[in-house]
């Protein structure tokens, strides 16, 4: 008899301020993921969807939606579309989720409703609808606003990975996603943590950025990723072709960034899991 499917580790990715890397992080770390055989579903948390654009999930194939699952409609594996990925599927977004507020605003459980989801995909598995994985992570691409889609991230969250832009004014927008960190932890989810901060945009012949990446590992510490993404023009062109960077140019400096990160981020993994098990 087969072991049950142990239930996913929970991974948001997220930065209350816009223009960071986060969809590029999101679609481009769970490529990586999938790529070094871990299986992925990427929740598209965004309106704007650019996620599911970048994964090539075309209109028809987003009739049901994440907004469908938050909402009571449908269950996540209803939603949950494959890609050209191998091992990465995601549930996709649509603008829906522009009114989730005005929605279900006022239900009791309004900030839990992506947990159940999320945590319920073993349990559909193993009840045998095999649209419930079995995955080893979910990866939520959360909007760049504290909405009521974040705070369902960030409660339904093992971890948070932050991608922080190489440029002025970064630790201001790393500030404020902390606090709303610790709001959540001690409202709704007191074993959410920070995973990781990824520095992303890097250009190493700009001062600035090389100062950006000296401050934040100063302030910051071990929780900064080794790894940092540079500014590639691939990763920029990628979407546009509905592709992954790893899928449109995979020796290109961005995608072998990520695959190092990816490899960082299951590392950090073990090590996580080691210290609540000690």
């Amino acid at each position: 008899m087969s072991a049950l499917p142990k239930s996913p580790r929970f991974l948001s990715v997220a930065n209350q301020k816009g223009g960071v890397g986060k969809t590029t992080t999101a679609i481009n770390l769970g490529t990586a993921l999938a790529a070094i055989g871990e299986d992925v579903l990427i929740v598209d948390l965004d309106p704007q969807g650019n996620a599911s654009t970048g994964l090539n999930i075309d209109r028809k194939s987003r009739e049901r939606s994440i907004y469908d699952v938050l909402v009571g409609e449908a269950s996540l594996p209803e939603v949950i579309v494959p890609t050209a990925v191998p091992r990465l599927s995601i549930a996709p977004s649509t603008l829906d989720l522009l009114g989730l507020d005005l929605e279900i605003g006022s239900e009791a459980d309004r900030a839990q409703r992506l947990r159940t989801a999320v945590f319920g995909l073993a349990d559909a598995y193993a009840a045998g609808d095999d649209r419930a994985g079995p995955f080893s992570y979910v990866l939520a691409d959360c909007p760049p606003s504290l909405t009521l889609l974040t705070i369902n991230a960030l409660a339904a969250s093992h971890a948070v990975v932050v991608p922080l832009q190489c440029e002025f004014f970064a630790l201001e927008g790393l500030s404020q996603l902390l606090r709303t960190v610790e709001q959540v932890k001690h409202g709704l989810n007191p074993e959410l943590a920070i995973h990781g901060v990824v520095l992303t945009m890097f250009d190493a012949r700009n001062n600035l950025s090389n100062q950006v990446v000296e401050d934040v590992r100063e302030t910051m510490g071990d929780v900064v990723y080794d790894t940092v993404i540079p500014r590639n023009v691939r990763l920029s062109e990628a979407p546009s072709y509905g592709k992954p960077a790893l899928l449109y140019d995979l020796k290109c400096p961005g995608s072998q960034a990520y695959l190092r990160l990816a490899s960082e981020v299951i590392q950090r993994e073990r090590q996580m899991r080691a210290g609540v098990a000690a």
